[in-house]
Protein backbone atom coordinates (compact mmCIF):
# COMPACT_ATOMS: atom_id res chain seq x y z
CA UNK A 1 0.00 0.00 0.00
CA UNK A 2 1.57 3.37 -1.01
CA UNK A 3 2.28 5.89 1.70
CA UNK A 4 1.18 9.45 1.19
CA UNK A 5 3.84 12.00 1.89
CA UNK A 6 2.63 15.27 3.31
CA UNK A 7 3.96 18.31 1.49
CA UNK A 8 4.06 21.86 2.79
CA UNK A 9 1.14 24.01 1.66
CA UNK A 10 1.81 25.93 -1.52
CA UNK A 11 0.43 29.22 -2.77
CA UNK A 12 -2.74 27.50 -3.98
CA UNK A 13 -3.83 25.80 -0.77
CA UNK A 14 -7.58 25.49 -0.50
CA UNK A 15 -7.83 25.46 3.29
CA UNK A 16 -5.47 26.76 5.91
CA UNK A 17 -5.55 24.45 8.92
CA UNK A 18 -3.84 26.98 11.17
CA UNK A 19 -6.32 29.78 10.62
CA UNK A 20 -9.40 27.94 9.41
CA UNK A 21 -9.82 30.43 6.56
CA UNK A 22 -10.77 29.02 3.22
CA UNK A 23 -8.46 30.38 0.56
CA UNK A 24 -9.35 30.31 -3.10
CA UNK A 25 -6.45 29.83 -5.48
CA UNK A 26 -5.10 33.26 -6.37
CA UNK A 27 -2.32 34.50 -8.57
CA UNK A 28 -0.60 36.32 -5.71
CA UNK A 29 -1.35 34.79 -2.33
CA UNK A 30 0.60 35.70 0.78
CA UNK A 31 1.10 33.51 3.80
CA UNK A 32 -0.70 34.31 7.03
CA UNK A 33 1.27 35.88 9.88
CA UNK A 34 1.01 32.64 11.86
CA UNK A 35 2.67 30.67 9.04
CA UNK A 36 6.44 30.51 8.53
CA UNK A 37 8.19 32.70 5.98
CA UNK A 38 8.24 31.08 2.55
CA UNK A 39 11.62 29.98 1.17
CA UNK A 40 13.54 32.51 -0.92
CA UNK A 41 13.01 30.52 -4.15
CA UNK A 42 9.25 30.68 -3.68
CA UNK A 43 9.52 34.40 -2.91
CA UNK A 44 11.35 34.93 -6.22
CA UNK A 45 8.54 33.10 -8.02
CA UNK A 46 6.08 35.38 -6.26
CA UNK A 47 8.06 38.42 -7.48
CA UNK A 48 8.04 37.07 -11.04
CA UNK A 49 4.28 36.58 -10.85
CA UNK A 50 3.86 40.13 -9.57
CA UNK A 51 6.03 41.39 -12.43
CA UNK A 52 3.97 39.46 -14.96
CA UNK A 53 0.74 40.86 -13.51
CA UNK A 54 2.15 44.40 -13.53
CA UNK A 55 3.31 44.02 -17.15
CA UNK A 56 -0.13 42.75 -18.11
CA UNK A 57 -1.79 45.75 -16.48
CA UNK A 58 0.56 48.13 -18.30
CA UNK A 59 0.05 46.48 -21.69
CA UNK A 60 -3.75 46.44 -21.37
CA UNK A 61 -3.69 50.09 -20.27
CA UNK A 62 -1.43 50.99 -23.18
CA UNK A 63 -3.80 49.20 -25.55
CA UNK A 64 -6.73 51.22 -24.20
CA UNK A 65 -4.80 54.43 -24.82
CA UNK A 66 -3.72 53.47 -28.34
CA UNK A 67 -7.24 52.56 -29.39
CA UNK A 68 -8.65 55.69 -27.74
CA UNK A 69 -6.23 58.07 -29.45
CA UNK A 70 -6.69 56.33 -32.77
CA UNK A 71 -10.48 56.46 -32.52
CA UNK A 72 -11.05 59.91 -30.98
CA UNK A 73 -8.20 61.88 -32.56
CA UNK A 74 -7.92 59.86 -35.79
CA UNK A 75 -4.17 59.52 -35.18
CA UNK A 76 -2.18 56.91 -37.10
CA UNK A 77 -1.47 53.82 -35.00
CA UNK A 78 2.16 54.70 -34.37
CA UNK A 79 1.30 58.25 -33.24
CA UNK A 80 -1.50 56.88 -31.05
CA UNK A 81 1.04 54.52 -29.47
CA UNK A 82 3.45 57.38 -28.87
CA UNK A 83 0.79 59.56 -27.23
CA UNK A 84 -0.55 56.72 -25.10
CA UNK A 85 2.97 55.77 -24.00
CA UNK A 86 3.83 59.34 -23.06
CA UNK A 87 0.63 59.81 -21.05
CA UNK A 88 0.98 56.42 -19.33
CA UNK A 89 4.59 57.24 -18.51
CA UNK A 90 3.61 60.59 -17.00
CA UNK A 91 5.25 62.80 -19.64
CA UNK A 92 2.19 64.27 -21.33
CA UNK A 93 0.82 64.17 -24.88
CA UNK A 94 2.99 64.71 -27.95
CA UNK A 95 0.40 65.74 -30.54
CA UNK A 96 -1.90 68.68 -30.07
CA UNK A 97 -5.45 67.48 -29.52
CA UNK A 98 -8.00 68.90 -31.95
CA UNK A 99 -11.34 67.24 -31.23
CA UNK A 100 -13.55 67.57 -28.18
CA UNK A 101 -13.80 63.78 -27.93
CA UNK A 102 -10.02 63.50 -28.06
CA UNK A 103 -9.59 66.07 -25.32
CA UNK A 104 -12.16 64.34 -23.10
CA UNK A 105 -10.51 60.98 -23.75
CA UNK A 106 -7.04 62.37 -23.02
CA UNK A 107 -8.15 63.83 -19.70
CA UNK A 108 -9.87 60.60 -18.65
CA UNK A 109 -6.88 58.55 -19.82
CA UNK A 110 -4.48 60.77 -17.87
CA UNK A 111 -6.50 60.20 -14.66
CA UNK A 112 -6.71 56.49 -15.45
CA UNK A 113 -2.94 56.40 -15.99
CA UNK A 114 -2.38 57.81 -12.51
CA UNK A 115 -4.47 55.01 -11.02
CA UNK A 116 -2.57 52.47 -13.13
CA UNK A 117 0.72 53.84 -11.81
CA UNK A 118 -0.43 53.41 -8.21
CA UNK A 119 -1.82 49.93 -8.92
CA UNK A 120 1.34 48.70 -10.65
CA UNK A 121 3.46 50.12 -7.83
CA UNK A 122 1.36 48.26 -5.26
CA UNK A 123 1.52 45.02 -7.23
CA UNK A 124 5.31 45.24 -7.60
CA UNK A 125 6.12 46.35 -4.05
CA UNK A 126 3.45 44.24 -2.31
CA UNK A 127 5.45 41.01 -2.09
CA UNK A 128 8.57 42.82 -0.84
CA UNK A 129 6.69 44.84 1.79
CA UNK A 130 4.78 41.73 2.89
CA UNK A 131 7.99 39.75 3.30
CA UNK A 132 9.62 42.52 5.34
CA UNK A 133 6.59 42.92 7.60
CA UNK A 134 6.26 39.16 7.97
CA UNK A 135 9.94 38.87 8.90
CA UNK A 136 9.60 41.64 11.51
CA UNK A 137 6.54 39.89 12.93
CA UNK A 138 8.43 36.59 13.19
CA UNK A 139 11.42 38.32 14.81
CA UNK A 140 9.19 39.71 17.57
CA UNK A 141 8.05 36.25 18.63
Amino acid sequence: MPRHVSTPPDDHATLSASTGHSAKPRFLKFEHKSQPLVPFARFVIRLLRAGALAAGIVFVSLGIGVVGYHYFERLPWIDALLNASMILGGMGPVDQLKTTGGKLFASAYALFSGVVFLTVSAVLFGPVVHRLLHRFHLDRK
